[in-house]
């Protein structure tokens, strides 16, 4: 059995009708209902967002991910510390790009694979196919579309967690 980590949901924009549809989905992989709290998401009115994090046995992240996966309305992130036998990792999602997912280091960076770098380096004389060719690896277009969305959640409330034991 995979070690415990944790992680957050981090649900930057869903239209009302859907909450309830993310709460159930949170809480069918959680295996208990989160404490959700749902504020505006001033970068598109109308819509929500809210934080969930979470602890659990390593993949939960991509269960999560797994479990909003179709609901093309949403924009979310979901996050995954590394443990020490296996990797962290991000899951991103906009309706316009589908899902991207990176293995972070213990601090959240993207770890680009060897692979992903010499596909890229394929490109290494033309200096705007290079960098798109990293763009894509690092999920760039995910970033950019999602950072209004981040950037707006800014002022919502935190809910502090400490570790105990």
């Amino acid at each position: 059995m995979p070690g415990p980590t944790r992680g957050v949901l981090f649900v930057h924009s869903a239209p009302r009708a859907l909450c309830p549809h993310v709460e159930w989905a949170a809480t069918s992989v959680l295996g208990t209902r989160p404490v959700i709290d749902w504020t505006d998401q001033p970068a598109a009115p109308g819509a929500l967002r809210t934080e969930i994090s979470w602890s659990g046995p390593a993949g939960t992240g991509a269960r999560l991910t797994s479990a909003l996966r179709g609901w093309d309305h949403l924009r979310y992130e979901v996050t995954e510390e590394a443990t020490t036998t296996t990797d962290g990792s991000r899951w991103s999602h906009t309706p316009d790009l589908g899902i991207f997912h990176a293995q972070t280091d213990r601090v959240g960076n993207v770890v680009v694979p060897e692979d992903r770098i010499r596909a890229a380096l394929v490109h290494a004389a033309d200096p705007d196919r290079l960098a798109q060719a990293l763009d894509l690896a690092l999920g760039q277009a995910w970033d950019d579309e999602l950072e209004p969305f981040r950037y707006a959640g800014a002022g919502a409330p935190v809910r502090w967690l400490h570790r105990v034991g």
